[in-house]
């Protein structure tokens, strides 16, 4: 099959969208300007060759001669992407994505597109995702308020409404994990260390296990469970004490459907001595809940030297629109009181 000619490369390359195609002088003189380059800079063809490249970027970039660097590494290299801000022939900037490689004969090759839009939205996206966090902060703070005006007119004791406001807290911070994520998931390591840590510093606490990505209906639901677990190695475990210590381990897996799973191992030593509860308690029962929730299943065992609990859980993969919260999957009721 003969090869195409000049005249045909060239003729397909005028006709490509999206993408501007340029060929450069090692100087950055332009000598081709095809494919939407018109389009996207706002330059004819007439007007653009003999130009040099440098007239697409900033002044701040101009003057650090990035156009001229980026030929440079090109050559040195093979190839280089840019992304950056650059400037329209009418002044307007515009984002784009694009690489530079050379070519025989001493020209080198530049294709790039305007993503703009792509870059406007994603900004967008973040400032929504931060205002979302903040108002649901704002909310919680509202809500512990009122929690706690209306328990304390109840009558309700004091270490009640601190476990309240501790659990609202732990809400609040595994929010502010996935909008660090921009609630594309959030990293089991971090989730973990963020619920205990905390409280210890992580000095009598350890963590290990290969990293697994959360859903961020289920990043939420686990930092509950191991901020109950937390509380009751506090309050009753071995984290009452300086000598007592917090082993927590995990492992990710893939099911006979092809489903991902996580075991996770939360063991405790050298505290006081622990003895099985003569009936199963409202925490417990939730805690099994919240497994639950995860279609998965926990396995709590009271040994002498320290509680262990066991967890096989279900991890979801498949995207969720952000407004589809906790409460309307059924996990975000799950709030584990005590275990013991």
């Amino acid at each position: 099959m003969e090869s195409p000619t000049p005249e045909l490369a060239l003729s397909i390359l005028r006709q490509i969208r999206g993408y501007a195609v340029v060929l450069l002088r090692p100087d950055g003189t332009i000598v081709r300007w095809l494919g939407d380059a018109p389009a996207i800079v706002g330059l004819s063809e007439a007007e653009a060759v003999g130009a040099n490249i440098a007239m697409i970027f900033a002044p701040s970039d101009q003057a650090q001669h990035v156009h001229l660097r980026e030929l440079e590494i090109a050559s040195r290299d093979g190839r280089v992407e840019d992304t950056r801000w650059h400037v329209r022939a009418d002044g307007e900037r515009f984002w784009a994505n694009g690489i530079t490689m050379p070519l025989d004969e001493g020209v080198f090759l530049k294709v790039f597109r305007d993503e703009t839009r792509l870059k406007v939205a994603d900004e967008q996206r973040v400032l929504l995702l931060h205002e979302l966090n903040h108002r649901v902060k704002n909310t919680l703070a509202t809500v512990q308020s009122v929690a706690e005006q209306t328990l304390r007119s109840a009558g309700v004791g004091a270490d009640i409404r601190a476990a309240l406001t501790a659990r609202l807290h732990a809400l609040s911070r595994a929010h502010n994990v996935l909008v660090d994520e921009s609630w594309a998931g959030a990293d089991l390591r971090t989730i973990v260390q963020d619920a205990v840590f905390p409280y210890d510093g992580g000095a009598r606490v350890s963590v290990d296990g290969p990293d697994v990505r959360l859903h961020p209906s289920q990043a939420v639901t686990l930092a509950l469970i191991l901020h109950e677990l937390t509380t009751n190695a506090l309050k009753h475990g071995s984290l009452t004490g300086h000598a007592g210590r917090v082993n927590i381990r995990w492992n990710e897996s893939v099911d006979a459907e092809g489903g991902r799973r996580l075991s996770l191992l939360w063991e405790e030593s050298g505290g006081p001595q622990v003895t099985a509860p003569t009936r199963k308690g409202f925490g417990s029962r939730l805690l099994k809940q919240a497994a639950g929730s995860m279609s998965g299943s926990v396995d709590l065992r009271f040994a002498p030297e320290g509680l262990c609990c066991v967890l096989d859980l279900s991890l979801v993969d498949e995207a969720v629109p952000i407004e589809q919260t906790l409460v309307e999957r059924g996990s975000g009721a799950v709030i584990p009181t005590n275990i013991q």
